[in-house]
């Protein structure tokens, strides 16, 4: 067990910005751990509860804010979103740096958390080109798209907010920049 305490590693952006991607890079990494987050819907295809969210009814949800269970949470595209302080608590105090795929609702609860802290923003190269990421996932119904579309300008307002901006016109680049301001040392081709 390491004596020096991990860091809380936010990671934020627009759908289909880059932002999942760019974790699931991060948390390969000795030492990285990825904070699975409870919601209260739907798995997509090929998403497992457990490994990609915890999927829990929207009473089990509420059950859990009364509790205080939740670092963060939010309401998001009329779904709960939220982070499991247990698990967050026990991979920083192990040493270890735990990111966590969160809006800026729940980044912006975590400001004044009192967890080492390191803030992040994927922004997409454009709009089109975002417009196009989400309709090539084909995972969304065109209200869906449309209604994830209507809050892009608002969550790119929000990246000022955080430690560090990072566009993803090429995610090579992006990921070496990320892990450049993360301190870790990229590994030799």
């Amino acid at each position: 067990m390491s004596s020096e305490r991990g860091r809380l590693i936010v990671v934020s952006g627009p759908t289909a910005s880059g932002k999942s991607t760019l974790w699931r890079q991060l948390i390969k990494r000795e030492g990285v751990d990825f904070s699975v987050s409870a919601t209260t819907r739907n798995p997509r295809k090929g998403e497992v509860d457990g490994r990609d969210y915890h999927f829990v009814t929207h009473e089990q949800f509420q059950t859990w804010v009364a509790e205080g269970a939740f670092l963060e949470w939010a309401e998001v595209h009329g779904k709960c979103y939220g982070t499991l302080r247990a698990h967050v608590l026990q991979s920083i105090d192990k040493g270890n740096d735990i990111v966590l795929e969160i809006d800026v609702q729940g980044a912006g609860q975590l400001v004044d958390c009192d967890l080492p802290l390191v803030t992040l923003f994927v922004l997409p190269p454009s709009r089109e080109i975002l417009e196009q990421r989400l309709r090539d996932r084909g995972t969304e119904t065109e209200e869906q798209i449309q209604r994830r579309l209507s809050i892009v300008e608002k969550e790119m307002s929000f990246a000022g907010d955080y430690q560090h901006q990072v566009v993803n016109d090429d995610f090579e680049r992006m990921e070496a920049e990320v892990e450049q301001i993360l301190g870790y040392r990229t590994e030799a081709c």
